[in-house]
């Protein structure tokens, strides 16, 4: 009996924490990290501030569980991806693909977790994200190119180089905005041909994975 309670207490605190993170999450995607204050986020939540306290004794605390929640998220959807692909190309392909389609349509989230101008200590946090989505870059280039399928080249400038191409000319301040789902799906095609041409895949099968390549259903911030 005890430990059917300890069991069902446990749970209920497991849901608070993760209802408290999608309140904060939901209005991260509104408005930004600057939109994830203590008492908004509880409003959201349903429930007093101390509460939110007593999970998360600081705003940055906050802001940080909802960088890494978001950040293994986008991560876990790339190599899923990825991992299906057929070939160590496909496999790049879905990676950028998944990637610039997700980010694209979360596009004020992706831009607060990755490139929104917050203070140093937060900004130290997101780096971690940054450093992640290149070396899973990085490694999927590298299979590649052991493979022969693209040519010999330096990984480790290649990944961070598309990282911040895909980040700015998605989301970053000087990329345009997408009207509707068609423009977006042109926008995440056209990338991710730049992305492959890039690494030396000739453009007839660049192309070819481009249009082969499932692009992802959008899921809920």
């Amino acid at each position: 009996m005890v430990y059917r309670r300890t069991e069902n207490v446990a749970r209920r605190l497991a849901a608070r924490r993760e209802a408290i993170l999608a309140a904060a999450r939901a209005l991260a995607a509104e408005g930004g990290m600057t939109g994830v204050q203590i008492a908004s986020v509880a409003a959201r939540a349903g429930i007093a501030a101390g509460t939110v306290y007593r999970y998360f004794p600081s705003k940055t605390e906050l802001v940080a569980a909802v960088m890494a929640a978001v950040s293994e998220r986008e991560l876990a959807a790339m190599r899923r991806a990825a991992d299906a692909a057929p070939g160590p190309l496909s496999a790049l392909a879905a990676a950028i693909t998944t990637f610039a389609a997700r980010a694209l349509h979360q596009r004020r989230l992706a831009w607060a977790v990755i490139a929104e101008p917050v203070d140093a200590e937060i900004d130290a946090l997101r780096l971690a994200y940054r450093q992640a989505l290149t070396a899973e870059f990085e490694r999927r280039l590298a299979v590649a190119m052991r493979a022969g399928r693209v040519p010999a080249q330096d990984v480790r400038l290649s990944a961070p180089a598309l990282v911040g191409a895909l980040i700015e000319g998605l989301i970053g301040r000087l990329a345009p905005e997408q009207s509707n789902a068609g423009a977006s799906r042109a926008a995440v095609q056209a990338l991710a041909l730049f992305a492959l041409r890039a690494v030396g895949i000739v453009d007839a099968r660049a192309r070819g994975l481009v249009v082969q390549t499932a692009i992802p259903e959008p899921d809920q911030p």
